[in-house]
């Protein structure tokens, strides 16, 4: 059950993400679901340990883990933006 969760809060996360950095014609279902996963990866490694809490990786699904996760995902979409692009945008 936790995998289904993760699954559809990573998709919106992912989508939402997309919207906010303006790629959103460019990604499909799945691409909105792994960059809502791995950002939630990232937000877990990089911003959880300055600020504390936990990401929804470890489970913990409220709106403290929600927003960690959608920095995350920004923030991947600015790196893989800056590398196809030369510019965040």
């Amino acid at each position: 059950m936790n995998l289904i969760i993760l699954l559809v809060v990573g998709g919106l996360i992912g989508w939402v993400a997309s919207m906010i950095m303006r790629t959103d014609a460019q990604q499909g279902i799945v691409l909105n679901i792994v960059v809502g996963i791995v950002g939630a990866l990232l937000a877990g490694f990089l911003i959880t340990p300055l600020i504390g809490g936990a990401s929804i990786m470890d489970g913990a699904l409220n709106i403290q883990s929600i927003l960690i996760s959608l920095v995350g995902a920004v923030i991947l979409l600015a790196i893989v933006n800056m590398f196809r692009r030369g510019t965040v945008r």
